[in-house]
C-alpha cells in the first residue's frame, strides 16, 4: 500500500498516485519550489519590481525615459538578468525581455526583446 508523500496517509485510487489529495500535492510542491533563502527571495522581488517598472514605462516596445523617472519608481540598476553587447559597441541591460541602455545626459532608451 502506498502512502502520500506529504502527509503519509494511505492512498486510495490509481496505482501511480503519489498524493492523497490536491491539497497535499500543492503543499508538497510549494515546499519544494519555494525560494530557499531570504537572499534569493529578495533578489527575485527586486527583479520582479524592475520588470514591472520597465513594462509600465515601455508599453509600446521602445521608448525613452530618464534615470530620475526610473529611480523615482524604485528601479534598482544593480539587478538585471543579462547583458547584450551589440556589434556597434552599445550595451543593453535586460530584465528578462525588457531592456534598457544609458544614453546622453540623464536619458535611457527602453526596448523589448522579441522572443
Amino acid at each position: 500500500m502506498k502512502t502520500c508523500l506529504e502527509c503519509n496517509e494511505k492512498i486510495i485510487g490509481r496505482e501511480d498516485k503519489k498524493f492523497c489529495s490536491d491539497g497535499c500535492r500543492n503543499a508538497y510542491n510549494n515546499k519544494i519550489n519555494k525560494d530557499s533563502t531570504n537572499f534569493m527571495r529578495n533578489v527575485n522581488n527586486k527583479l520582479r519590481k524592475n520588470y514591472r517598472i520597465l513594462c509600465e514605462l515601455n508599453a509600446e516596445g521602445k521608448t525613452k525615459t530618464t534615470k530620475t523617472k526610473l529611480a523615482s519608481k524604485g528601479f534598482d540598476f544593480e539587478f538585471f538578468t543579462n547583458i547584450l553587447h551589440t556589434k556597434t559597441g552599445n550595451t543593453y541591460y535586460f530584465v528578462y525581455d525588457q531592456g534598457y541602455m544609458a544614453l546622453e545626459s540623464d536619458y535611457y532608451i527602453l526596448v523589448k526583446k522579441e522572443i
